[in-house]
């Protein structure tokens, strides 16, 4: 079963973006395994409460990174 999962600070991405997200990446799993995969493809798009991540030993926030308010 081809799984993807992907994660976004909470509160960037709206449904319809959540929505594109899930149906572009089951097409590409499509395209590269066929049709067959179609009905067991999941796709797991999830929201990371601010603070909750971090790269390179640093907590990060959408403050730090300078999107505080911006819903993309």
């Amino acid at each position: 079963m081809p799984f993807a999962n992907f994660k976004f600070p909470e509160g960037i991405i709206d449904a319809s973006r959540k929505e594109e997200i899930i149906h572009r990446t089951t097409a590409m799993f499509v395209e590269y395994f066929g049709e067959g995969v179609r009905p067991y493809t999941m796709v797991l798009v999830e929201e990371v409460a601010d603070g909750g991540w971090g790269r390179a030993d640093e907590t990060l926030t959408l403050e730090k990174m300078g999107m505080k308010g911006n819903n993309s």
